[in-house]
């Protein structure tokens, strides 16, 4: 077992043993844990009461961050030619077709999110492959699918993130920066975890927000007391 460093004990001794802080509180105390160089991610975890091999109880959606996510997002639009002039106002970094699939056949995956439109996808289809377990593939439950890619291109910039259960029952997400404010940080957390109540399966029974740690890169997790964020 490896030691811990001097930072990470430091982290450690500040969070109480036992102790379930309310969703303010971790988001200050989150900011005092990490010592990284760099801006840290802010990550949240929530275990859900679902079992997620049910397909009736498997939760997906997409949430738009008040504060945005911090990182900057790199979005390549696979649209017809007359979309272009729309997707690249809307801040698109790369638009095309032809070339771009071309490209992505060739191992360039140098993007976070394709937006691409229903009518298009049927040249996508080939390029599961690649994407699929880089999980870049257009998909409509998440919003890349559509036929006003511009719209989807605003929102991804501003801050829309799309997430699923795991098969632990677990929701885990990136939702800032360490960076941030707590008061953006506080906002962040609590429109993803609202979120995730109102997707909240009619066949889940029994306790459905089991539990909510925060967390930065390399930091402990903090536990966060549920009623704190849905109140």
């Amino acid at each position: 077992m490896s030691k811990l460093t001097k930072n990470q004990k430091l982290a450690q001794s500040k969070i109480e043993a036992g102790k379930t802080y309310t969703l303010a509180e971790a988001c200050k105390l989150v900011k005092d844990i990490t010592f990284t160089k760099f801006d840290s991610s802010l990550d949240i975890d929530v275990r859900l009461g679902v079992d997620p091999r049910k397909a009736n109880q498997m939760v997906r959606g997409v949430v738009t961050l008040p504060n945005g996510t911090g990182k900057t997002v790199r979005v390549l639009v696979l649209c017809s030619p007359e979309a272009e002039a729309a997707a690249k106002a809307a801040g698109a970094d790369y638009v095309g077709l032809d070339e771009y699939i071309e490209k992505i056949k060739g191992g360039w995956t140098d993007v976070d999110v394709i937006i691409t439109q229903p009518a298009i996808m049927g040249k996508i289809g080939a390029l599961g492959r690649i994407l699929g377990p880089r999980g870049l593939m257009p998909n409509p439950k998440s919003g890349t699918v559509t036929v006003d890619v511009a719209k989807a291109v605003e929102e991804v910039k501003k801050g829309k993130i799309d997430f699923k259960v795991d098969k632990n029952g677990i929701v885990h997400s990136s939702i800032g920066k360490v960076s941030f404010t707590p008061e953006q940080m506080e906002q962040n957390a609590r429109e993803f975890v609202n979120t995730l109540i109102k997707l909240k399966p009619a066949t889940a029974k029994g306790t459905y927000i089991k539990s909510i740690y925060l967390s930065s890169t390399m930091s402990p997790g903090i536990k966060v007391d549920s009623k704190s964020v849905d109140a």
